[in-house]
């Protein structure tokens, strides 16, 4: 029961968690892609370089994707609440910091802090909805935490546009700050921890290192400059020899940090298998789709934008229902027919043309976006009610991890898949100069994007075996108070 301003109110306790983590995730999303749109705007006003461009988007991906494994450890030792909660404050305090930035370096660090945040927001929304809602209808839950997630990105791309050209662009980030004083209220009043802390176990401070450092390593080397330099090449490889060495180290771990007996639940690990594969193909349509629609049929760069909308409506539409019958008939099945229809979608993209009509490329967004609708909440669902109780917190973290990193490197392993066709230096300058050099480009420039297309596509086709192999989840204890 909820008191003080809020008055004397009832709701069953998984509708509490689910208000909250909706909220909590809608903003995490939402400004993991506010800033592109107005990066030109907020560069402009704070006389800032593209460097502090990079990182104004770079520093917050980077936190959402190497935090959620390190909180997820210590949301289990200490409370998933308490570090949720605390989220919700670092986030807010965070975006009230990057709205009064008066230069590119300040928000580039205020950037870092309000990921840390939303990096706790993330990591322990999955892990609570799990906690709050039972067996029978956690899909639905996960699905409506996801459709959130969904329709945060979506408004980041879009109504920042809006935003930043009647109110400036610090509007983007003060609109979270009530929004965000709400969320930390509500949920210091309502949220409540469903389990007991673990007791007498200690935090693996050596894995946490290694992880840490060594996927930041990897993660630079693969996403900044050129990934075949000797800087990058020398990041990549100190990356990995810590990661070697992180194995070996939490296998000797009596409570490490990232644990590796997870991946023994086989729901688990083919799971997070099938959505790495996923991820890695479809967080790179939309790039390669704005490259199709804008330098191979010619749309401007606002056009293509809402042209790509369908896709995200049926996933904000879809993922809801997912869920629901993930809780009725099982993950496996409807994981498995979102990856085939994923990887139709790629195929499909594969065999366009310079004469093909929106409407070919309308196909494939309705496929994909069906796809990852049926895909992502039972394949979550199936993730998540497999693991033990006390773990769902490092298991939510390695889930987003996974996810996250994926999404970091889909983007220049499409670019990678494309150079096999097209030089690097030629590919760089087209897509750079968001124009093609000259008409005699088009052929070899769409047979580049018809090339990642299809090595995409048969990627997510491989997924769809062990996907169909995955076993059953764990039975759940179900919690006295939903």
């Amino acid at each position: 029961m909820a008191i003080g301003f809020f008055g004397e109110f009832k709701m069953n306790y998984k509708w509490v968690a689910l208000s909250v983590t909706v909220v909590g995730t809608f903003m995490a999303a939402l400004d993991s892609t506010v800033v592109v749109i107005g990066l030109p705007t907020i560069l402009e006003n704070l006389h800032a370089s593209i460097v502090h461009g990079i990182w104004i988007i770079t520093g917050y991906a980077l936190m959402v994707t190497i935090l959620p494994v390190l909180f997820g450890r210590l949301a289990d030792l200490y409370g998933r609440i308490r570090l949720y909660n605390l989220g919700f404050a670092i986030f807010t305090a965070g975006s009230l910091l990057c709205a009064l930035s008066q230069n590119g370096e300040q928000l580039v660090i205020f950037r870092f802090f309000q990921g840390i945040g939303a990096a706790l927001l993330i990591t322990n929304s999955m892990a609570i909805i799990t906690d709050a809602f039972p067996k029978g209808e956690l899909g639905m839950g996960l699905g409506t935490t996801i459709m959130a997630a969904n329709l945060g990105a979506i408004v980041g791309y879009t109504v920042s546009g809006v935003m930043i050209a009647y109110f400036g662009w610090r509007s983007i980030f003060f609109i979270n700050v009530p929004i965000g004083i709400f969320g930390t209220i509500w949920g210091y009043l309502r949220l409540k921890e469903t389990r007991t802390k673990s007791v007498g176990q200690k935090f693996d401070y050596k894995g946490s290192i290694l992880y840490s450092v060594g996927l930041l390593a990897i993660l630079l080397a693969l996403t900044i400059g050129n990934p075949i330099s000797i800087r990058n090449i020398t990041l990549f490889v100190i990356g990995l020899l810590m990661f070697i060495g992180l194995i070996f180290v939490e296998l000797r771990q009596k409570y490490p940090t990232l644990d590796l007996t997870l991946f023994k639940i086989r729901a688990f690990a083919v799971g997070n298998l099938t959505a790495f594969l996923n991820t890695l193909a479809f967080s790179c349509g939309p790039f390669l789709r704005s490259l199709y629609l804008q330098l191979i049929l010619g749309y401007s760069a606002a056009k293509t934008g809402i042209l790509l909308i369908p896709m995200e409506i049926v996933i904000l539409v879809l993922s809801p229902v997912s869920g629901r019958l993930s809780d009725k008939y099982g993950s496996r099945v409807l994981s498995t027919v979102g990856l085939a229809l994923n990887a139709s979608a790629l195929i499909w993209f594969s065999r366009l043309t310079e004469k093909s009509s929106y409407f070919a490329v309308l196909v494939s967004l309705f496929l994909f976006g069906i796809g990852m609708a049926l895909f992502a909440s039972p394949n979550t669902s199936s993730v998540m009610g497999s693991v033990p109780e006390e773990k769902r917190g490092i298991a939510s973290g390695i889930r987003n991890t996974i996810n996250q990193t994926s999404g970091v490197l889909s983007v220049p392993f499409s670019l990678l898949l494309m150079t096999l066709i097209m030089p690097y230096n030629k590919l760089s300058q087209i897509v750079s100069s968001s124009q093609l050099v000259g008409a005699n480009q088009v052929p070899i420039f769409l047979k580049a994007i018809n090339h990642a297309c299809l090595i995409l596509g048969i990627i997510v086709l491989c997924a769809v075996v062990p996907s169909l192999l995955r076993g059953g989840t764990r039975k759940r204890t179900e919690i006295s108070n939903k």
